[in-house]
């Protein structure tokens, strides 16, 4: 498969697989592969994939690094603390170099705030603090020292949380996406088989 379009590339990405046993602790959802490629497709218009070394905080399955590569980035670092979920990113990068020539990849199981790399870009899509209150804010602060261009998804109604610290970094919200996240009833909690939730990705550059 050759991804001339982002349609291609959300084809390719719904074939990953996801995680084994999702986290309700660590609230892992999967980000949906229609969202995926439109943000990966957006980067790339923008120059800002091709050739270039990426960090995937929090990579999960690792959707979105794997999207990257396939779009022509240099290196992803794949960074999360769940050493699970990390293998099957590396089973999902395995399984896409075996077929395709795609960068490199280094593979991290470690807590995002001991990531000690500088990078050209910050893509993540962290816990939406649902079970631990601004669990997001170690993923924001440790992605305005690793990188001038950062890119984070968000619940829509932490709007403010995010402006008021891309402030204290010294980092400008240039775009704001809106998206409905769809969530699959994954734990027993869960009463409707796909609630959507209101979703922000912003990108964000050092002043």
């Amino acid at each position: 498969m050759t991804i001339r379009s982002k349609r291609d590339l959300e084809v390719f990405l719904s074939k990953l697989k996801q995680f084994d046993s999702p986290s309700l602790a660590l609230e892992q959802y999967v980000t949906p592969s229609h969202i995926a490629a439109a943000w990966i497709w957006d980067m790339a218009l923008k120059g800002e994939v091709a050739g270039k070394i990426i960090l995937d905080a929090g990579c999960g399955p690792g959707i979105l690094g794997i999207g990257l590569l396939m779009m022509g980035a240099k290196k992803i670092y794949f960074v999360d603390k769940d050493q699970q979920a990390l293998d099957v990113c590396i089973t999902n990068y395995n399984s896409t170099k075996e077929e395709y020539e795609v960068g490199d990849a280094e593979f991290i199981n470690h807590d995002i705030s001991l990531f000690d790399e500088e990078v050209d870009v910050v893509v993540q899509n962290p816990p939406f603090g649902t079970k631990e209150i601004h669990a997001d804010k170690k993923f924001l602060e440790k992605a305005f020292t690793s990188s001038k261009l950062v890119y984070s998804m968000h619940k829509i109604t932490t709007k403010s949380f995010v402006e008021a610290i891309c402030k204290d970094y010294k980092f400008k919200i240039t775009h704001l996406q809106k998206f409905e996240f769809p969530i699959r009833a994954t734990f027993q909690h869960h009463k409707k088989p796909v609630q959507n939730i209101e979703v922000g990705l912003w990108r964000m550059e050092k002043e």
